[in-house]
């Protein structure tokens, strides 16, 4: 039969896949957030009777230049969690 290696725990990169999970959540927070800009763009889209179109495409090109800002500097979202909530309160105020 054909020699296997045996495995143990010291032969695992934990660096690697830390590095990985922890680019899997980053980058899953991150569509999650653009996401969450699309449903606020989209509302405002659908229910803004004067200025959607500028309203919306310019939440949503702000919103996308706030979390490329946030990917790039740090593991934190505060200017594009921030930006969500502007976005979403400015459409809700336009919409009633």
């Amino acid at each position: 039969m054909a020699e296997h290696g045996t495995h143990t725990s010291s032969a695992m990169d934990y660096e690697a896949a830390h590095a990985t999970y922890s680019g899997f959540i980053k980058g899953s927070v991150a569509v999650t957030i653009f996401c969450l800009y699309v449903v606020v763009a989209l509302s405002a889209f659908a229910f803004i009777e004067r200025g959607n179109v500028l309203i919306g495409f310019a939440g949503l090109i702000i919103g996308t230049l706030a979390l490329i800002i946030d990917l790039r500097a740090s593991n934190n979202w505060y200017i594009s969690v921030g930006w969500l909530v502007i976005f979403g309160l400015f459409t809700a105020f336009m919409v009633s």
